[in-house]
């Protein structure tokens, strides 16, 4: 082969092996448009579980196998085990029944403790995370309830005071040893803080994480729009919405008088309990909704708000930067804050 046709077949394999180049990139682009940017489309999982006494929803966009959602089961089992009031194995169930005035609890522990004491003056004693006496003595759960003797409510009225609990970093100290906490009001916006932190460092882009009512989301919907929420009717089928929020990469979560109730003698007493009187609170509220961009925030103030009450629950939301309220009352009337 002489040089001419040497160098002729060099270029001919030089421009072959460009041409190859070209057409598996062009082909690797079609199926990446296809698959993705093409559609906007992308597959739908979904698992539930039970924590926290509720059920755990997860709806993700995404995610190829198990392990992301045996993660986040994994994730509520660890916090399951640190926050239950009644589990015997959790560390909360340890404090509650110590044997000295002084323990030491987890970073974890502690900051759920730091954040439910500081409300305790916000709504003049009416939140109190030392309520679990009282929630010992009234019954929603099984359908039986029945409204507690002044004798017993009074007794466990006496062991409810939060200013008795003392926090300092990591070292708890009780002034009482009938002092018990619950922190149910807020585990699980924590719990859903959490799911969402450890699914973002898994590469979810997109989903919701709904804890019985409590959801947060995550981003936009696959096609770019926002997730639309709807707010459960007070006393409606279940699955009815009263009204439809609009969000996106945020927490709506709702407290109500419907969700864990009985009557007696014709009245209906309900599981939001205000720590001063022991007494389901009674302000004309059914429903506070609340918006924010965590789900702790929303977890703690749709309780706050609806002990504080319509007037000085709307008050306080419009105070505060970035979280915003659904109020519903009796006659299902809804009063929105200013940027609902």
């Amino acid at each position: 082969m002489d040089g001419n046709e040497r160098n002729l077949c060099e270029e001919n394999g030089q421009w072959s092996r460009w041409v190859r180049f070209w057409i598996i990139s062009a082909l690797v682009l079609l199926l990446l448009f296809s698959g993705g940017c093409g559609s906007g489309k992308q597959n739908e999982e979904s698992r539930t579980g039970y924590y926290f006494d509720t059920v755990v929803s997860l709806r993700l966009y995404g995610v190829k196998g198990e392990a992301v959602f045996e993660g986040c089961f994994a994730i509520c089992e660890e916090l399951e085990r640190t926050f239950s009031r009644t589990r015997e194995d959790s560390e909360l169930y340890a404090v509650n029944h110590r044997s000295t005035d002084t323990v030491e609890v987890s970073d974890e522990l502690a900051k759920l403790i730091e954040t439910g004491l500081s409300y305790y003056n916000v709504t003049d004693g009416a939140f109190d995370i030392t309520v679990a006496p009282l929630s010992e003595i009234w019954d929603f759960k099984s359908g039986e309830g029945k409204v507690p003797s002044g004798e017993i409510l009074q007794k466990a009225l006496d062991k409810v005071d939060a200013s008795k609990v003392r926090l300092e970093g990591r070292m708890l100290t009780f002034a009482s040893p009938d002092t018990m906490l619950e922190l149910g009001a807020i585990v699980k916006g924590y719990a859903a803080d959490c799911l969402k932190e450890y699914l973002r460092e898994q590469g979810v882009t997109a989903g919701t994480i709904n804890l019985g009512g409590n959801v947060l989301t995550i981003g936009n919907k696959p096609d770019g729009t926002d997730w639309k929420i709807g707010l459960q009717k007070p006393f409606g089928d279940s699955g009815e919405s009263i009204e439809i929020v609009e969000v996106a990469d945020q927490s709506v979560v709702s407290s109500g008088v419907y969700e864990r109730y009985f009557r007696e003698a014709g009245r209906l007493y309900h599981h939001i309990l205000d720590a001063r009187t022991g007494y389901p609170v009674e302000n004309g509220l059914w429903q506070v909704s609340i918006r924010s961009e965590d789900s702790l925030t929303g977890d703690l103030l749709s309780t706050v708000c609806f002990l504080l009450g319509p007037e000085k629950g709307m008050a306080y939301v419009e105070s505060l930067a970035g979280v915003e309220a659904s109020f519903i009352d009796a006659d299902l009337q809804i009063t929105h804050s200013s940027g609902w």
